[in-house]
C-alpha cells in the first residue's frame, strides 16, 4: 500500500550523476517520478554541467531548480581550461580523489547541519565512490544502472569471475551465460575486452561490481517485459529492479500535456526545420542517422554511407554534429559537399535535432545508430526499427539484444577495424525497409512500444518497482 505524501512530507533523496547527458537525464527522469510519489528530490552534479547546459554565465550559483528538482554543483578538481586537455583517464582518476570530500561537503552543507531528511542517496555507475560517500554518512545508497540488464549481468560476472570471458591468449573466446545467447567477442562490451584501450573505466567498474552490496537497491533503466530473462537470472547473485524506460514522457504517451513535461536537459539546441521538412515526405520514407553526442565517424567510413545512400535513392536525415564539440574519431571529417549538392532532393543533414520527435514522426523508416542505450530505449519507445553500428562499451551489446534478442533491428557487420562496407549499409536498409524480415521487425517493434507503456502506467511493472522502493526508503524511516 502507497503511503501519502503526509506520512513522508520530509523524505528526501539525493541523486549523484556523472557529468554526462546520458548520465543525467536517467536520473531526473526518475527523480520526477519518485516527486510523483511524494518525495523532495535533489541532483547534484559537478560544475562541468552548468555552463554547457545550462547558461553561459561564468558563476556557477549554489543551486538550480529543474521542474521542481533542486540541482546542486559540485567540484571536480578541474578549473575550465584544464578540463579542456584532460583526456577520460585522467578526468576519471581526478574526479576519483577529489569527488568524495566535495559531495561529503555539499551533503554537510544542504543536508545534515539544516531541516532536511536525507533518506538515500542514488548514483549512477561511473561515480562509485558515493557509495563510500553514502555509507560514511550511515545514508543507504541505491544505484541507478544506465545500461541494460544484460550488461549488468555480463559485467556482475566478469568482474566477479564467475564465468570465463576472452583473455590475451583466448581473444575470440565464446561467452556462454544463463538466459543469453552465446555471446561472441564482438557481442561484449568492450571495457571486458583484452584490448580494451582505457584503463581507468575498468577500475571504476570493477570497483562498483566487486562492492555491489553496498547499493541497498540497484534500479534500472530498463523494463522487465523487455529483459526478463536477465533480470531472472540475477535473482540469486545481485537482484536488480527495472524502472523504466526513463525516456521522454512524449514518447510513453499521447497526451498533449506530457510533450511539455520533459526534465531531462539537451547538449545542444536543437535544428526543428528538420521537422518541416519531413513533415513533406511521404510515410516510412526516410532513413534517420544519428550517432550520439560523442562519436563521429571516420572519413572513410562517412564515405561508405554516402555512397550506400546514394544508392539506395531513399530519402535520409542525417545529424553531423559540429566537429568542434565531438571527439573525432581518426581521420574524421564532415560530410563531402559534393554529396550534399549531389542530394540536396534526396536528403538533409543538421547539426542536432529534437530525436524524440523524428523517431515518432511518420516518415521516419528506421533508425542507424551507434546503439548508446538512451537512443536504442528511445527507438523501443518510439516503436522505431533499427540499424545498429556499434562502436564501444555497452553498445556491442546493446546491438546483440536489438538483432538476436528483442529482434526490432539488423546490426551492421563490421571488418576487425569496426569498419562497414558500403554494400553493407546499403543491404540492412533494403532489408529493414522493404526486405523479408521487415514485416516481422516492424511487428517487434510494435509490441515493444506498447510494452512499455504499460510498463510505467499506474500498475505496471516499472511503476510497482518504483512504488516498492518508496515504500522501503518509508520504512525505513
Amino acid at each position: 500500500m502507497a503511503a501519502s505524501k503526509e506520512d513522508h512530507q520530509e523524505l528526501h533523496v539525493l541523486m549523484v550523476a556523472f557529468s554526462a547527458q546520458s548520465h543525467i537525464n536517467p536520473l531526473l527522469r526518475l527523480g520526477h517520478s519518485l516527486l510523483s510519489k511524494g518525495l523532495h528530490v535533489t541532483l547534484a552534479t559537478t560544475e562541468v554541467v552548468y555552463h554547457p547546459y545550462f547558461a553561459s554565465s561564468a558563476a556557477v550559483p549554489d543551486s538550480i531548480t529543474i521542474n521542481g528538482i533542486q540541482v546542486l554543483f559540485f567540484s571536480d578538481g578541474f578549473n575550465q581550461e584544464d578540463r579542456k586537455n584532460t583526456n577520460l583517464d585522467q578526468y576519471m582518476e581526478k574526479i576519483q580523489i577529489v569527488g568524495p570530500t566535495s559531495l561529503s561537503n555539499l551533503i554537510k552543507n544542504h543536508f545534515v547541519a539544516g531541516p532536511k531528511k536525507l533518506a538515500c542517496v542514488i548514483n549512477n555507475p561511473f561515480v562509485p565512490w558515493v557509495a563510500d560517500v553514502a555509507e560514511e554518512a550511515g545514508i543507504p545508497c541505491a544505484c541507478v544502472w544506465i545500461q541494460p540488464c544484460a550488461v549488468y549481468v555480463i559485467y556482475y560476472r566478469f568482474y566477479n569471475e564467475l564465468n570465463q570471458f576472452p583473455t590475451a591468449t583466448e581473444p575470440e573466446k565464446v561467452v556462454e551465460l544463463p538466459g543469453f545467447p552465446l555471446l561472441r567477442h564482438q557481442d561484449l562490451p568492450s571495457f571486458v575486452l583484452p584490448t580494451n584501450p582505457f584503463g581507468s573505466m575498468p577500475k571504476v567498474l570493477s570497483e562498483m561490481f566487486r562492492n555491489v552490496k553496498k547499493f541497498k537497491w540497484v534500479l534500472a533503466n530498463s523494463f522487465y517485459e523487455l529483459e526478463k530473462d536477465a533480470k531472472d537470472s540475477m535473482a540469486d547473485l545481485c537482484p536488480i529492479l527495472p524502472v523504466g524506460p526513463l525516456v521522454p514522457p512524449s514518447l510513453l504517451s499521447e497526451d498533449e500535456h506530457d510533450q511539455k513535461q520533459d526534465v531531462g536537459i539537451e547538449m545542444w539546441k536543437p535544428d526543428d526545420s528538420c521537422m518541416k521538412w519531413l513533415n513533406n515526405r511521404a510515410p516510412g520514407s526516410v532513413i534517420y542517422i544519428s550517432f550520439g553526442s560523442i562519436m563521429v565517424p571516420s572519413a572513410k567510413q562517412i564515405e561508405s554511407i554516402t555512397v550506400a545512400l546514394k544508392r539506395t535513392k531513399r530519402h535520409f536525415l542525417w545529424v553531423m554534429k559540429t566537429l568542434e564539440k565531438s571527439i573525432v574519431a581518426d581521420g574524421g571529417g564532415g560530410i563531402p559537399l559534393d554529396f550534399l549538392e549531389e542530394t540536396r532532393e534526396q536528403g538533409l543533414v543538421v547539426s542536432w535535432c529534437p530525436q524524440t520527435k523524428v523517431l515518432v514522426h511518420p516518415a521516419t523508416a528506421c533508425f542507424l545508430t551507434h546503439c548508446g542505450w538512451n537512443s536504442v530505449l528511445e527507438a523501443i519507445t518510439a516503436g522505431t526499427p533499427l540499424i545498429a553500428y556499434p562502436q564501444w562499451s555497452d553498445q556491442p551489446t546493446n546491438a546483440k539484444l536489438i538483432s538476436d534478442v528483442f529482434r526490432t533491428g539488423i546490426r551492421l557487420e563490421q571488418d576487425g577495424d569496426g569498419f562497414v562496407g558500403s554494400q553493407e549499409v546499403e543491404r540492412a536498409i533494403e532489408e529493414i525497409v522493404g526486405g523479408s524480415r521487415s514485416e516481422e521487425i516492424r511487428k517487434n517493434a510494435e509490441m515493444l512500444k506498447l510494452a512499455a507503456r504499460e510498463a510505467v502506467a499506474d500498475g505496471g511493472s516499472s511503476d510497482r518497482n518504483i512504488q516498492l522502493f518508496v515504500d522501503q526508503l518509508i520504512g525505513k524511516r
